[in-house]
């Protein structure tokens, strides 16, 4: 497998910060949703969309062509999306945790 060099913070990490913080401010999903769909093309919010589809899948432990099979999410989007949550940032694993705790504490 190919070593890819770590992530650099930006020279200027000023502008993610920016956006981080409007998506932080908004307080429902149809806001984000809202948000989302003035600042990302359809085929950006359809590769996101993707990756987000596959996350809890993989972290139950779903097999890659399984994922496939059931989301037609291609195996290479998979597979990119299992390296960030083994490597990345962590935010793949933290807004899923947020969003299982949301949910729980809803259902009671």
């Amino acid at each position: 497998m190919k070593r890819r060099p770590a992530i650099e913070e930006p020279k200027d990490a000023a502008p993610l910060t920016a956006l981080a913080q409007a998506l932080a401010a908004l307080d429902t999903p149809g806001a984000v949703r809202a948000f989302l769909e003035d600042l990302c093309t359809p085929a950006e919010l359809e590769a996101m969309a993707d990756r987000w589809r596959v996350v809890p899948l993989l972290l139950k432990g779903v097999p890659y062509r399984e994922i496939h099979d059931l989301t037609q999410v291609s195996v290479t989007t998979i597979g990119r999306v299992a390296r960030t949550l083994e490597r990345g940032a962590g935010g793949y694993a933290a807004a899923f945790q947020s969003q299982q705790a949301a949910s729980s504490s809803a259902s009671h």
